[in-house]
């Protein structure tokens, strides 16, 4: 196996509000025990990463015992929530910051874009930003030269090419750095989510290049996004980061799917009884929400034959007001399947309910979530419950003879048939 990348049980302390790694006393502890050949006593101590929770120690584990294996030309997916570990993991696999404890080894040059500005200096022009990029990753001013042209056209930012990057809008620093870390080839390109502050044309064209780099020119590639959909179709494998663990690691479509089933209100049912303590605002309020399958069919039997019916309840705070509702149906990888509405209705304050049948033979094997939307005068949303509900919906079709799940979103029953010879 070509392994281009290893990472061997690597993990990351820091000391919370302060800089360094402690006091004069702490320094001195550390090293007295390092002198006698003993572990680092700091070592023992700190709590896992949980950014939502008050800790009790000074000490944080931003990642801990994290192994695994990149191979030559691959494309790997770190994907996690805010505050997870993948920046810190990228800056440690491109030398940034060193680990705590554990190693890595690298084979090949690595170029990285981790944030806005990397690698640039501010008071350079792009121009001189380029060679100085090229330099640093060991290459000649005539290999600069022959890759110039190409870098500026692909960053669309030649009319600028000659002025200082500071004055640059962080959408054009992007382009630049980006075309300049993709095509001065690196063997390992690693990138965060940087790329989400370009525009969509950026973004695909982006994602278009990693993806030609990795199969056409055998290079490596680290991919950290929020995008699910840009993971799922470019990605080889990718890896689930919670409060600095790997959680999981594999096939991109399935750690995808584990990971936003587990970010999604599993619950079939949201009621609540006392409206101070329902979500919403003081324009409109959510007090129940369900999906019911059509009488007959267990909660843990929805399939895709399976007609559901979604109820819901809610206050209006202002008498006479226009209101519509809008739910949308989102995959588990994000993506909007459908988003419909009601008409526009002047309702009276108080308690109102709304319901909207999917038929069976529509929404294709996933799991989805479905995310509410109470919408006033002139199409402002009052107030937008995001995945509020989920339902898994499972596949019907019995035979063996099929392998795999149906592709699509949607797979609606159809007037398809075969007709008799004339």
């Amino acid at each position: 196996m070509n392994e281009i990348i290893q990472v061997h049980n690597i993990s990351k302390q820091y000391r919370l509000g302060q800089i360094g790694t402690g006091t004069i006393s702490h320094d001195l502890n550390r090293w007295w025990y390092k002198v006698r050949g003993k572990e680092d006593p700091f070592l023992k101590i700190g709590e896992e990463n949980d950014r939502s929770k008050k800790g009790g120690s000074e000490y944080a584990w931003a990642l801990r015992d994290i192994n695994f294996d990149v191979q030559q030309g691959e494309v790997l997916g770190i994907i996690g929530r805010n505050g997870a570990g993948k920046s810190t993991l990228l800056k440690i696999l491109s030398r940034t910051t060193a680990p705590t404890t554990g190693e890595i080894k690298i084979k090949g040059r690595v170029a990285s874009l981790l944030e806005v500005g990397t690698g640039f200096h501010p008071e350079l022009t792009g121009r001189e930003n380029i060679f100085l990029n090229g330099a640093i990753l060991g290459m000649t001013k005539q290999e600069i030269k022959n890759k110039f042209d190409e870098i500026v056209d692909f960053a669309g930012v030649e009319r600028y090419i000659d002025t200082p990057v500071k004055r640059y809008s962080s959408g054009m620093y992007v382009r630049l750095a980006f075309a300049v870390a993709a095509h001065l080839e690196p063997e390992i390109l690693i990138v965060d989510e940087v790329l989400a502050v370009g525009d969509a044309e950026f973004q695909k064209k982006a994602l278009g290049k990693m993806k030609s780099v990795s199969s056409n020119e055998g290079r490596t590639v680290l991919f950290v996004s929020h995008n699910m959909v840009a993971v799922k179709s470019l990605c080889d494998k990718a890896m689930i980061l919670k409060n600095g663990l790997m959680v999981e690691m594999g096939n991109p479509a399935q750690v995808i799917n584990n990971y936003l089933s587990n970010q999604l209100n599993k619950n079939l049912l949201l009621d609540f009884e006392d409206a101070e303590k329902a979500p919403g605002n003081d324009k409109a309020k959510l007090k129940r929400i369900e999906i019911c399958p059509q009488p007959g069919n267990p909660f843990d039997l929805i399939t895709v034959k399976t007609q559901l019916n979604i109820n819901i309840e809610f206050w209006n705070f202002e008498e006479g007001r226009l209101i519509n509702l809008t739910i949308f149906i989102n995959t588990s990888a994000g993506e909007c399947v459908f988003a419909n509405g009601t008409q526009a209705v002047s309702l009276s304050s108080g308690l109102h309910k709304a319901t909207c049948t999917i038929p069976s033979d529509f929404l294709n094997d996933d799991i989805y979530g479905i995310s509410l939307m109470i919408v006033g005068d002139a199409s402002y949303p009052i107030s937008f419950f995001e995945n509020i509900i989920s339902v898994e919906i499972h596949e019907e079709r019995k035979s063996t003879n099929w392998h795999g799940k149906w592709p699509g979103f949607v797979r609606p029953k159809l007037d398809f048939r075969l007709l008799p010879k004339d």
